[in-house]
């Protein structure tokens, strides 16, 4: 890299993002690159961690605005430290075990809802005569973890 920065076709050629995604990352603040006396666009290593760090936790399902905001903790000024990463890496763990737990649970249950077919057994977890999960608040309250009146 030199001293002057990546331009931003040299950004898209090491990330194998296209300029304009690259462009669409910096309106989210994924990349903040500076401006040569030109004008134009120059971003230096971090940023190529940073985009690096977004296209693996999009593929994993992390929406763009939970991304920017692990980001956003990042120093702006300087390239971020090990330390600085560690730090930001503990928030963004706790949504991985968080997602994983919550996988490991719907799996479990629709292995049994899977076996029988009906969805209408006592045992099933999902049985919910008369609405009654309805109570509880929105969506499939008993995957989400709430457990079904006696």
């Amino acid at each position: 890299m030199s001293r002057q920065g990546l331009t931003i076709g040299d950004l898209a050629a090491r990330t194998g993002l296209a300029v304009s995604a690259i462009r669409f990352y910096e309106t989210h603040g994924i990349v903040r690159p500076l401006r040569n006396q030109g004008g134009h666009r120059r971003y230096g290593g971090a940023d190529l961690r940073r985009l690096s760090f977004a296209m693996i936790a999009q593929r994993l399902g992390f929406p763009l605005a939970e991304i920017a905001g692990h980001l956003a903790a990042l120093p702006a000024d300087r390239a971020p430290t090990r330390k600085d990463w560690e730090r930001i890496s503990k928030g963004f763990r706790a949504g991985i075990d968080a997602r994983i737990a919550q996988l490991q649970a719907l799996g479990d249950t629709l292995d049994g809802c899977i076996g029988c077919g009906c969805l209408s057994l006592d045992r099933c977890t999902l049985y919910n005569a008369e609405d009654r999960a309805a109570r509880k608040g929105q969506g499939p309250r008993y995957l989400m973890g709430d457990e079904p009146e006696a």
